[in-house]
């Protein structure tokens, strides 16, 4: 009987993918419990059944060719819709609970603080919370996001969109004698780096005031409440959104250190993926009528 798909053997495209992705047999051995000589000998015989080599071996380590990259390309889109469908499989046993992702800054500052109302609300719904800077949002319902929503394909709902402050403590504005944008041209300043959410930076902030870009020391992060607290320790000053930051600014662990501010050229925004059961949908329409304090 002919098989209804042309496919080598499954555990070698499995092994084959590993491989790949990690550019190392050996690291891809750790991964699949496996020795390296098992993972050269199975990719051997997928390059002898495709007639054809897969990677390029070097006395340091391995490469793709072109027919190993088409291969690792394929393996990956169907490895994930797979993956995606098995989330969905398993999450059907309970579809009254909800997952959301957010980075941990949007977490811990905007969604965490409102859980307790909406449980409060509706006490039959579970919140399953998960906390993803990479930008990885697979197997949820929900996810929040910094950028437009325009450029979604799913169906969003804004959260809010404020104003974003040049933030610093007490001590620090008093140090370097902040009064006015030209004060921070030279000063100290935080930049926070992540792959995740495309961050408003400080060349855009003073774009908007039309100074030019700041010329001062920077120290560079990829967490934003670690960011936050480097403010607070003297470091430099950190861009806000005065949405998020209501508690530092009401506490006085942060001040506005100059009274401009940029309107924030994007919103957060909520993302209703199309696994969204719904109370998903339920939950991302309570979270939209929230307003931005905390």
């Amino acid at each position: 009987m002919r098989k209804p798909y042309d496919l080598p053997s499954l555990g070698d495209l499995a092994c084959f993918e590993a491989a790949a992705r990690n550019l190392s047999f050996k690291l891809a051995s750790s991964e699949m419990n496996v020795t390296p000589a098992a993972v050269s000998h199975r990719i051997k015989a997928l390059e002898q059944e495709l007639g054809q080599p897969l990677f390029n071996r070097h006395y340091r380590g391995v490469d793709l060719t072109e027919a190993g990259a088409l291969l690792f390309v394929s393996l990956q889109r169907g490895f994930e819709g797979i993956s995606d469908s098995v989330t969905r499989i398993r999450s059907r046993h309970d579809r009254t609970a909800v997952s959301i992702t957010a980075t941990t800054a949007m977490s811990g500052l905007w969604l965490t603080p409102r859980l307790a109302a909406f449980w409060k609300a509706h006490p039959g719904v579970a919140i399953s919370q998960i906390i993803e800077d990479s930008g990885r949002t697979q197997g949820v319902d929900l996810s929040i996001h910094y950028g437009d929503p325009a450029q979604e394909d799913d169906e969003t709902r804004v959260l809010f969109r404020d104003r974003i402050l040049a933030l610093g403590s007490p001590h620090f504005a008093s140090t370097f004698g902040i009064r006015q944008v030209s004060d921070l041209a030279e000063v100290p300043l935080i930049r926070i780096r992540s792959g995740a959410n495309a961050w408003t930076d400080w060349p855009e902030w003073f774009s908007a005031m039309n100074r030019p870009a700041p010329k001062g020391a920077e120290f560079s992060l990829n967490n934003y409440l670690i960011g936050l607290k480097a403010a607070e320790d003297d470091i430099g000053a950190v861009l806000g959104w005065e949405g998020l930051l209501g508690s530092y600014l009401d506490s006085g662990r942060l001040v506005q250190l100059v009274p401009e501010a940029m309107q924030s050229p994007y919103s957060f925004y909520l993302r209703i993926h199309a696994r969204a059961s719904a109370n998903a949908r339920l939950f991302a329409d309570w979270l939209a009528e929230q307003d931005t304090g905390a």
